[in-house]
């Protein structure tokens, strides 16, 4: 669990769960042990002053790794240990966890091993256990392997220390910062030593490597060490030797990398001419909360559980801003990637079209749809032109009807009416006026007397009548009702409950969050799956304000019914449900990560093709405001309206809200819980 110590800044990232973390390479001088040892303390300094709590150095770093028959030298020997214990008492005053590559004499035999240190002491000594014999690789002749000397303790320098594979370091004042080394071949085979410990506990896993490089190796490389973040759920520290190492017969290009969870945090050039460090603040919460929330990585552990020492060490973690080395997207729904947004785009245009067909197929009737010239509705018409053409029908077995209303304003009507009849469906208008008046006069509402009162009753009127003519008009036509309220519109409640816009026979946005249908609509445009005619419709829908238009525009100022005014901005609304749904993150650092996303709207990259003139910032206390609508909204309002949301697929990787899904919840649920925690560990300003 996180600190949360009042003591420190809002604004420390070890306050919200993250410990920085370092991948570094280092000038490696062959055979002089006494110089590497002042290059990686110099490194180890940097990192040190930058806030970080390990530095992981590249395989046989002190020695060299391409030294051959040195390596059996005790002359060489002799200096590593002088060197391991300059380093040792130079660490007394720094904070950083240094896991350094050594060869070391134990029990007759010498091996390769990352040594840990850290404030004065030698913490331990991992051996490495897979040593590769093959190819350019003859480490046997050199080596000892690691396997079986778990449990064992060995002298170096002087100095005792725990000596085995089986060693994890753990820090006493960094929740879930658990660190476990292993040395680069050992990530090759099928079954790595950082597996096992990662379901024994361990979070970041660090890879010391040498590793020459060769035509397409780096890809090889990276593919394993993300993929192994990935399927242990850790972090993935991986440091390469560079500059320095013999070129006799190889080459070196100094690749150091960190992953998390299967993404790239930091990656350094490669080649370079000097020492290279690439620092990132590793989400420990994160890896914490995918555990557990994946039931079968413990299971998984019950399989391999094997007994592991774990060693205490205090980071003392400082306490203020030292900044934030983490990418963090303005929209987790929408990456700011362009080949990445087509893929998704494409994914998940293709989500919805592949549930309608599936879902036609099965009723073989035509579709209803209500269209209001709005965002929603027009993603989920095109989704069904799509689907139609896929299916081999026309496109008239849509039937379209836009249902003006009091507040509906004349440019979402024309561009309701000019989208149905470029896509070629049929195409309807029912007035609901007269029976909406009629309805509020049934009532005894002030409006049926003519008095300008527009409240919730007045709203919801109009917004089950809709629903309920669109019904009846399935109904009439042996079709079935095309849903077309977004999964943002689900997480907060805005939608009218039973007889309103939160019921249908299917939803193909269900799943979709807000920020994306804006970019699922750009693709449309892009895709040449539509006419130009289609394509400028699209177009000046995208530029309309959000509105459900059901209150008549102001009559002095003209201004629309705004949806963000409500409820608040769409972009901080996504951004706060895609924490809390997919990592159940605490409201303190959802703010955090929201105030690192938004505070400055030059800072960091936007999706392709966001308007310019729409990239705004959000300070602290709007960040606060907002986040507050949405837990009371998301946890003790709107639950209801989910448990008995009609089927749609799912199509973010961020969650859905199905009550058959990704989301179970109470219907009566409140959310004091999670306010109190917002209020008490986010100031104000």
């Amino acid at each position: 669990m996180s600190p949360q110590s009042p003591d420190m800044d809002f604004r420390s990232v070890y306050r919200h769960g993250f410990a920085r973390i370092a991948a570094c390479t280092t000038r490696c001088t062959l055979a002089d042990p006494a110089r590497n040892a002042e290059a990686v303390l110099a490194a180890a300094r940097r990192c040190d002053a930058e806030g970080a709590a390990l530095a992981v150095f590249p395989e046989l770093g002190l020695s060299g790794y391409a030294i051959d028959d040195l390596h059996l030298q005790d002359t060489l020997l002799d200096a590593v240990e002088d060197a391991v214990f300059s380093l040792v008492t130079a660490s007394r005053d720094m904070r950083v966890l240094m896991l350094v590559g050594a060869p070391v004499r134990h029990a007759g035999r010498v091996y390769n091993t990352a040594l840990a240190i850290q404030g004065g002491r030698l913490l331990g000594i991992v051996p490495k256990v897979h040593l590769p014999n093959y190819r350019e690789f003859y480490e046997r002749r050199w080596f000892a392997s690691g396997a079986g000397t778990e449990g064992s303790t060995a002298r170096i320098a002087g100095m005792d220390a725990p000596f085995g594979p089986d060693l994890l370091f753990a820090a006493e004042d960094v929740p879930d910062l658990i660190i476990h080394a292993e040395i680069c071949e050992d990530v090759w085979v099928p079954v790595p030593p950082s597996s096992i410990a990662a379901a024994n506990g361990a979070l970041v896993l660090a890879n010391l490597s040498a590793s020459n490089i060769t035509v397409g190796k780096a890809d090889t490389r990276r593919l394993l060490a993300q993929g192994q973040s990935a399927r242990c759920l850790a972090a993935y520290l991986y440091a390469a030797a560079g500059v320095g190492e013999s070129t006799t017969d190889l080459a070196w290009d100094g690749q150091v990398s960190i992953f998390e969870n299967g993404a790239i945090l930091r990656e350094s050039d490669r080649f370079p001419d000097e020492d290279q460090i690439v620092i990132a603040d590793t989400d420990l919460d994160l890896l914490r909360q995918e555990r557990a929330r994946q039931g079968t990585f413990d299971d998984n552990r019950r399989l391999h559980s094997a007994p592991f020492r774990r060693i205490a060490f205090r980071v003392d973690p400082p306490d203020g801003d030292i900044g934030f080395e983490r990418a963090i997207e303005r929209f987790p729904f929408v990456p700011a990637d362009a080949a990445r947004l087509r893929q998704d785009c494409y994914e998940a245009y293709n989500i919805q079209i592949s549930g309608l067909v599936q879902r036609l197929g099965s009723t073989s009737g035509k579709l209803v749809i209500g269209v209001s010239g709005g965002l929603d509705s027009t993603q989920a018409l095109i989704v069904a032109a799509k689907a139609m053409d896929r299916m081999g029908r026309p496109r008239t077995d849509i039937i379209g009807y836009t249902l003006p209303g009091f507040g509906t304003s004349t440019g979402t009507k024309t561009n309701a009416h000019a989208l149905m009849e470029a896509l070629g469906i049929t195409a309807r208008e029912l007035d609901i006026r007269p029976a909406a008046k009629q309805m509020l006069s049934d009532l005894g509402h002030p409006f049926g007397r003519g008095e300008p009162v527009y409240d919730v009753t007045f709203e919801n009127v109009q917004a089950g009548l809709r629903t309920d003519y669109l019904f009846r008009a399935a109904n009439h036509e042996g079709g079935m009702v095309l849903g077309t309220g977004d999964l943002s519109e689900l997480a907060l409640g805005w939608c009218t409950y039973g007889v309103g816009d939160q019921m249908s026979h299917y939803n193909v946005n269900a799943g979709v969050p807000k920020t994306l249908i804006q970019h699922l609509i750009r693709f449309a445009i892009a895709s040449g799956d539509f006419s130009d005619e289609v394509g400028a419709t699209l177009q000046s829908i995208l530029d309309t304000e959000i509105s459900p238009e059901l209150i008549p525009a102001d009559a002095q100022t003209q201004q629309l019914q705004s949806t963000e005014a409500k409820i608040g901005p769409y972009a901080l609304q996504d951004f706060n449900l895609f924490y809390t749904l997919r990592y159940g993150f605490r409201p303190s650092k959802i703010a955090f990560l929201a105030l690192q996303a938004w505070e400055d709207a030059a800072r960091g990259s936007w999706p392709p093709g966001f308007p310019e003139g729409k990239r705004g910032h959000y300070d602290l206390p709007v960040i606060h405001k907002w986040l507050e609508v949405f837990l009371w909204r998301f946890f003790g309002f709107a639950q209801f309206k989910r448990s008995a949301m009609p089927n749609g697929p799912k199509v973010a990787a961020g969650g859905s809200l199905s009550p058959r899904g990704d989301w179970r919840a109470p219907s009566d649920g409140n959310a004091t819980a999670w306010i109190e925690e917002l209020r008490r560990n986010v100031p104000m300003e």
